[in-house]
This record gives C-alpha cells, sequence and structure tokens, in this order.
C-alpha cells in the first residue's frame, strides 16, 4: 500500500491550493479542505495514474474515501479487480 499511498499524497499536494506540511495515510480527507470541484480533479488525476475507473459521487459521503489510506486501499482494490478482469 506504500507506493499506492505516496502516489496519491503526491497527486493530493499537486492539487491543493495549500498544501499541509504533511499527509500521511491516517489524514482525514476532510481535514484537507479540498473543495468539490478540486475533489473531482483529483480523481480523476488518481484514475489516470492508475488506469482505473473510481466509482465515486462527490455529492453523496462515501466511507470509503474518509482517510488517504482508505482511498489507497480501494485503490488498490481496484487495480486488483482490473487485473482479474483483463
Amino acid at each position: 500500500m506504500a507506493k499506492v499511498a505516496d502516489k496519491i499524497i503526491d497527486i493530493l499536494k499537486k492539487n491543493m491550493r495549500e498544501s499541509p506540511q504533511s499527509i500521511s495515510p491516517e489524514t482525514l480527507i476532510s481535514d484537507l479542505g479540498i473543495e468539490s470541484l478540486d475533489l473531482a480533479v483529483i480523481v480523476f488525476d488518481i484514475e489516470d495514474a492508475f488506469g482505473i475507473e473510481i466509482p465515486y459521487n462527490a455529492n453523496e459521503e462515501v466511507e470509503g474515501f474518509a482517510t488517504v489510506g482508505s482511498i489507497a486501499n480501494k485503490v488498490e482494490e481496484l487495480i486488483a479487480k482490473s487485473r482479474v478482469a483483463a
């Protein structure tokens, strides 16, 4: 998970207006002050980076996207599913 989480952290930092000093897998996404439009761009960047499609609706609270680590877990799960389907 470390490589996936590190890449997600890089994507978050690239798309944030003000990047905090540190972001870890335990960091709550809600604590990062990301606006919904920026979050949509982040989701697209993550999809492009990993070659996956994330089922995400910005209008709904998604439990699987609460922390950086939970996003990394979801991405790893989607990567594994895409490999099985291929």
